[in-house]
């Protein structure tokens, strides 16, 4: 297998994307946990693993035709789709060590992508 092409790496960011955003409904499925282990089965904490499990079939339509070594760890920007929901749906803040530690993945990934030419 050569190189990574395009639409697998397109593929892999949209997994990570969706499947970012099934952790905002696990953890407001996880919400109901305070009321009992009984209320496990919530549409909440159903919709989260059902968008995580449905988030794996474009990344492995991708694994198909891509590298596992560039493909794999372009998953971690999974952690900056995480930062915005929190924001976005929970009130998270985003501190500057949230920030520097994005940057120190985004920068491994871009050293990856490099060394994959």
């Amino acid at each position: 297998m050569n190189k990574t092409p395009l639409s697998s790496i397109v593929l892999v960011l949209m997994a990570s994307v969706v499947g970012s955003l099934g952790a905002v409904f696990l953890k407001r499925g996880a919400a109901h946990l305070n009321r009992g282990f009984r209320y496990i089965v919530n549409w909440q904490l159903a919709s989260g693993i059902a968008i995580f499990m449905g988030s794996s079939i474009p990344f492995l339509i991708a694994l198909k035709h891509g590298e596992l070594s560039v493909l794999y760890p372009m998953v971690s920007l999974s952690y900056m789709c995480s930062l915005f929901w929190s924001k976005l749906f929970f009130n998270e803040p985003i501190t500057r060590p949230k920030v520097l530690a994005l940057c120190l993945i985004l920068a491994g990934i871009t050293c990856i992508g490099i060394g994959a030419n």
